[in-house]
């Protein structure tokens, strides 16, 4: 069967039709330049397509939300970044943000308030929980994955951040597995070694990496597939499943990856 190709309209797009779409999909850096989270991007709006969503996203007019610039101390440039894009969403009404990265969501749900930009900012885990529980979202027609199992790392920014732990296993659940957790779980989850800015430097010296550590937890659940919801943990866990004799056999995915699978798309 060839693939159905979905095209995405921009907010610009849609102001020139005089349309209003349900969510703004906020795709962010990572959605965007990284190869590997473009996959999740793809996944996500092939869901939205799937479910009659009606959504946009900003295209070139989205920059990064500033996020990575405060956690390394660069305030000023986080200020200039975030008055930007309050600019642009407010040029364009936006009233509702759906994105995939914890980051640019506790930022732009909890910190653009400070400078004026107030919006409905909703992970993407709590909007695919709220899909499946309308309806729209049917887990039909794809992968099975009946008798496989699951175990889910909880990203710092969503979890002790904004209290999303449920969203995300209520997500897993619908997906007929086996849901495994680790060892450090929800509150007490072991952070992957990327948030605070650490993603970009080298890790301390004589301590193992954080991520090979987290890796650990997840193989020992005995787990044959590790989900995530954050593209800096996606990058992390991957890298410290690439130490590890079972690389090949276990696999990583953030949540839309699965549901997509799921459904066929």
């Amino acid at each position: 069967m060839a693939e159905i190709k979905y095209k995405v309209p921009t907010m610009a797009e849609m102001a020139a039709s005089n349309e209003t779409p349900e969510i703004l999909f906020w795709v962010g850096c990572a959605g965007s330049f990284d190869d590997r989270y473009k996959k999740v991007t793809v996944a996500f709006a092939k869901i939205l397509n799937q479910a009659g969503v009606k959504f946009a996203v900003l295209g070139t007019e989205e920059s990064c939300t500033g996020d990575p610039a405060r956690r390394a101390g660069n305030e000023f440039t986080f200020q200039m970044l975030a008055m930007s894009n309050i600019q642009v969403l407010d040029m364009y009404g936006v009233k509702k943000i759906v994105t995939a990265c914890p980051h640019c969501f506790n930022t732009l749900k909890n910190e653009y308030p400070e400078l004026g930009g107030k919006y409905e900012v909703i992970h993407h885990s709590e909007y695919l929980q709220q899909l499946i529980n309308e309806g729209r979202v049917r887990i039909e027609g794809g992968e099975s994955f009946k008798g496989r199992k699951i175990t889910f790392h909880d990203s710092c920014y969503l979890g002790r951040a904004n209290n999303v732990y449920e969203a995300p296993r209520h997500v897993l659940e619908a997906l007929d597995a086996d849901l495994v957790e680790m060892k450090r779980s929800k509150v007490k989850g072991l952070c992957c070694g990327a948030g605070g800015g650490q993603m970009f430097k080298e890790p301390e010296a004589g301590k193992k990496d954080v991520n090979i550590e987290r890796i650990e937890e997840a193989l020992a659940t005995g787990a044959d597939t590790i989900a995530v919801a954050c593209p800096f943990c996606i990058v992390m866990m991957t890298d410290g499943l690439k130490n590890k004799e079972k690389e090949d056999s276990v696999k990583i995915y953030d949540l839309a990856e699965l549901i997509a699978q799921a459904e066929g798309l």
